[in-house]
């Protein structure tokens, strides 16, 4: 945990701290022959400054030993209160123990998405997996970029500081526990090493990769990456389709959440259905009249097929998905009525 902050200041305090009183001890022990006890004990009395008499009468070199040892000690003391000052008065101690408390609630996490990278990419996949409910850990090296966003969100980020291509990052992230990993870092030879990594750690781990460069493609799906994205490619084609094609793009956006009149494409399994529903047809499920929202493809748990417009006489079987599309109330009708 200290190592994910930046306590390097104080680190080198409390060294030096240590140092002088390894050099008192010594001192008193070598030029005036104390024994250990008698040498730390005034050790302590000549670094706290509090003005208790000597052991026993110093000698000349004992006397300038002391004197450049106090000048020392107040070197050292006043860059130790300006240390504990700016931790204590800067927020440094606050966000230790939010870091603590944000370690601890990760160690509970389980069926979680890990998201390594917090740039663009990396923060629109967290935002999206936060709004829907599912819980998410972040790995980012960049501690600022953190407090950044978690200032403009108002909410604590679930969080690791350290290098995502490290195991023990990954391991902290609790990664033997979550169900999939975004790797949205810059380098597509760092996403790489993360997807075998996180292969590695846990096998049955859904990965999905970003990719700048075509080439690296393959590169990831055979480091273990299930899906690959490549978001330049998205946005040219995007650009172009919305000469083309524009209401199309139009619609795609109301599912996307980059229009106003936002749509959600929603997820029914036929192990969520209640107990009552399952094995109905989809006209008997009527899910359009009951929610307002429209079943627009079924993946059939058999074959794995993805129907659009799938047949009303269908009945639902074990493994089935129906894919559903609506607004936001219309899907909360779906929840409540038939999940």
């Amino acid at each position: 945990m200290l190592k994910q902050l930046n306590l390097s200041r104080l680190w080198l305090a409390l060294g030096l701290l240590v140092f002088s009183f390894a050099v008192g001890v010594a001192g008193f022990m070598g030029i005036e022959n104390y024994p250990l006890v008698d040498a730390f004990y005034m050790t302590v009395i000549t670094a706290s400054t509090v003005g208790f008499g000597e052991v026993h009468p110093l000698s000349d070199a004992g006397r300038l030993f002391t004197s450049f040892y106090i000048l020392f000690n107040l070197l050292v003391v006043a860059y130790l209160v300006s240390v504990l000052t700016y931790y204590i008065f800067d927020g440094e101690l606050r966000h230790l123990f939010r870091m603590i408390r944000a370690d601890q609630e990760i160690k509970s996490f389980r069926d979680h998405v890990i998201v390594c990278g917090f740039g663009r990419n990396g923060y629109k996949a967290y935002d999206e997996l936060r709004h829907s409910g599912t819980r998410a850990v972040v790995v980012e090296r960049d501690q600022q970029l953190l407090a950044a966003a978690s200032e403009a969100g108002r909410h604590q980020i679930p969080a690791v500081l350290g290098d995502a291509t490290t195991e023990v990052a990954l391991r902290q992230a609790g990664i033997e526990h979550a169900r999939a990993l975004i790797t949205a870092l810059p380098k597509d030879a760092d996403n790489v090493f993360v997807a075998l990594t996180a292969r590695e750690l846990n096998p049955h781990l859904i990965i999905i990769a970003r990719a700048s460069a075509r080439s690296s493609v393959s590169k990831l799906i055979s480091a273990g990456a299930n899906s690959v994205v490549m978001p330049d490619e998205i946005g040219g084609s995007h650009m172009a389709n919305l000469i083309i094609r524009p209401e199309v793009i139009r619609f795609l956006d109301m599912i996307s959440g980059l229009d106003p009149n936002k749509l959600r494409l929603e997820e029914l399994s036929f192990n969520e259905l209640k107990p009552t529903l399952r094995g109905q047809s989809i006209r008997e499920l009527d899910v359009r009249s009951r929610t307002g929202a429209t079943i627009i493809a079924l993946r059939r748990g058999a074959s794995g097929e993805l129907e659009v417009s799938p047949a009303a006489d269908y009945r639902t079987a074990a493994g089935d998905v129906l894919l559903v599309l609506g607004n936001e109330s219309q899907i909360q009708a779906l929840h409540q009525q038939f999940k």
